[in-house]
């Protein structure tokens, strides 16, 4: 951490309010404003550890703006909680990298920036589907390598969508938009895994069923799974969507990338340690046809030795929610949710996020994922 790289706004304001990197769009900061907050925003790109987190928080800090590749162990929380620390307000949706049991019992309010994302997440899901069930990323570096020397019947063949099976492992918000894009748009079949069912994606297929035989087209099915491994042997494209607990690590190993059919796609949006990279790896080694299209990573920055030799995988920098639309959306929910901790406003229960967004937000916390926990009241 450079500590020249820091901007103060507001250097006169009662909460002190730490930015661990610059967010997206320009509305965030005045609601922090507002607050009273004096507002320290770090402008490198360099990742915090341990000891930059605890450099930040100083003496005395208010909120923190965290980001989801920062380490807020029970260590650091613990330094926050002794500088008067009351909330970690997340710019993501997962809170896997923080000690949520250390933040409730230090009464440090956890939020996140959950549903805006939604659509973005889900967009570059699909990009990854096609692009590696069409080899997209292999034709975009054949082409620049100067290879192509005209159309050849063989060349670059890759597979279609229509009329295959979705296998979905987690049905929230995130996998039924894929869902309902895939098997909307391409008519694939949806065989999906979650806790509990999902009655209106199931409508939802049923619906498009019913459209499709007006038009005599093949009508897609829905089915939900009752085991895991059903998915990984019935699935043409395999999509992991869930949101991350340490049970799901490995979720995808060397056994269950067995039960896969030969030429099957796993995309995953979920977090990078529910796959073991090192099976995939060797996995994609030895079945070519096979492809994979990741966003995340098991050991994130790093990628699995070998991974990126392969030419079957498609690799992405962790860029699901990376749209305009989805990143300033998620910097004013940031914001409120910090703001609203601050200024002692209640958890805004079971209301859409989108209701922050506009000019007159309520006067409540966004998404306060421990609410519960601290004891913190809820409107």
């Amino acid at each position: 951490m450079n500590p020249s790289s820091w901007t103060t706004h507001q250097p006169d304001g009662r909460f002190r309010v730490i930015a661990t990197k610059r967010l997206v769009g320009e509305k965030w900061l005045p609601v922090l404003l507002a607050a009273g907050c004096r507002v320290e925003v770090y402008g490198g790109e360099e990742p915090f550890g341990e000891e930059d987190l605890l450099s930040a928080i100083g003496n005395a800090c208010h909120g923190a703006l965290a980001q989801l590749n920062e380490p807020w162990t029970a260590r650091v929380l613990e330094r926050f909680a002794a500088a008067g620390g009351r909330v970690v307000a997340s710019y993501a949706m997962g809170v896997n990298n923080i000690d949520l049991a250390a933040a409730s019992r230090l009464n440090i309010a956890v939020c996140n920036t959950p549903d805006v994302l939604t659509e973005a997440t889900a967009e570059l899901a699909l990009a990854l589907v096609f692009s590696a069930m069409r080899r997209v990323a292999e034709g975009d570096r054949f082409m620049r390598e100067g290879r192509f020397s005209g159309w050849l019947p063989h060349l670059m063949l890759g597979r279609q969508l229509t009329g295959r099976t979705l296998a979905l492992f987690g049905a929230g918000r995130i996998g039924q938009a894929v869902a309902r894009a895939l098997c909307g748009g391409l008519g694939m079949n949806v065989l999906y895994f979650n806790p509990h069912p999902r009655p209106q994606l199931e409508d939802y297929v049923r619906d498009v069923a019913q459209l499709a035989a007006r038009y005599g087209l093949p009508q897609p099915w829905i089915r939900r799974a009752q085991d895991v491994d059903e998915l990984f042997a019935e699935g043409d494209v395999i999509v992991l969507a869930s949101s991350y607990n340490p049970d799901l690590r490995h979720l995808v190993d060397a056994r269950r990338l067995s039960l896969c059919r030969e030429a099957a796609v796993l995309v995953n949006v979920s977090r990078g340690p529910v796959v073991d990279e090192a099976a995939l790896v060797a996995h994609l080694r030895a079945h070519p046809d096979f492809r994979a299209g990741l966003d995340v990573y098991e050991f994130e920055p790093r990628m699995a030795e070998g991974l990126a030799d392969l030419p079957n995988a498609v690799l992405s920098p962790h860029t699901g929610s990376a749209t305009l639309e989805a990143r300033t959306a998620m910097a004013q929910l940031v914001a409120h949710n910090c703001a609203g901790v601050l200024l002692g406003h209640p958890a805004g229960k079971n209301r859409p996020m989108e209701a922050w967004l506009g000019d007159d937000p309520p006067k409540a916390v966004p998404a306060l994922v421990n609410a519960e926990a601290i004891g913190w009241p809820a409107v």
